[in-house]
């Protein structure tokens, strides 16, 4: 005798799948009949733990966010000349893109077809203006060179900092040929702001 398979997802696992989902299948493209079949669990078991895949989607990038706008907080991010702390917010952006890829990743694709990712669209904006600001506080200090500029270097930092999300693997890193969290965020900022720096 066969015995029925027990629901044992917790509203944490079941967003680890539907992230998983989301980002191989895109959101739009994702049913609950996808997500149901990826949990191996019935569609009335994931009503159980949300009212569908839109909650889902805004409980995976607020991760994301809560894990970026941390960074905003931390004492390196507001003690010390802006150039020190955009090189800090820089580096723990990468950090936490790295821990949290999947999640990250589902926040870059996200496009506004709806209320969720139209929220999360503006709490992104909301992200890279704060960056933008130290960014431009720094160039204010004399600290970033003067002849770039620097809504461009901006565009051209989070470009990098982002592209992360299409070729980082953690399991590469780990087995060896791939480059370690650590090295790779340190990497990032002195290629950004190596780069950018003036001379002094």
């Amino acid at each position: 005798m066969a015995t029925a398979k027990r629901d044992t997802y917790t509203p944490e696992s079941l967003l680890t799948v539907a992230v998983r989902v989301f980002n191989e299948r895109g959101y739009d493209g994702t049913s609950m009949e996808h997500l149901s079949r990826a949990a191996g669990i019935s569609k009335s078991s994931i009503y159980h733990h949300v009212a569908g895949k839109e909650e889902l989607l805004r409980r995976a990038v607020s991760r994301a966010l809560d894990g970026l706008f941390g960074i905003l907080d931390e004492p390196g991010a507001v003690r010390g000349r802006a150039i020190e702390r955009v090189e800090y917010v820089t580096r723990r952006t990468v950090e936490v893109l790295m821990a949290e890829l999947p999640y990250v990743t589902l926040l870059l694709r996200v496009r506004g077809n709806t209320k969720a990712e139209r929220w999360a669209l503006e709490r992104r904006r909301e992200f890279d203006q704060r960056v933008a600001d130290l960014m431009k506080a720094a160039a204010a200090d004399g600290d970033l060179r003067t002849d770039v500029d620097i809504r461009l270097a901006t565009r051209l930092l989070f470009g990098m900092v982002n592209s992360l999300v299409e070729w980082y693997r953690p399991q590469t890193a780990q087995g060896g040929g791939g480059t370690d969290g650590e090295q790779l965020a340190e990497t990032v900022v002195r290629l950004a702001f190596d780069g950018l720096r003036t001379s002094r």
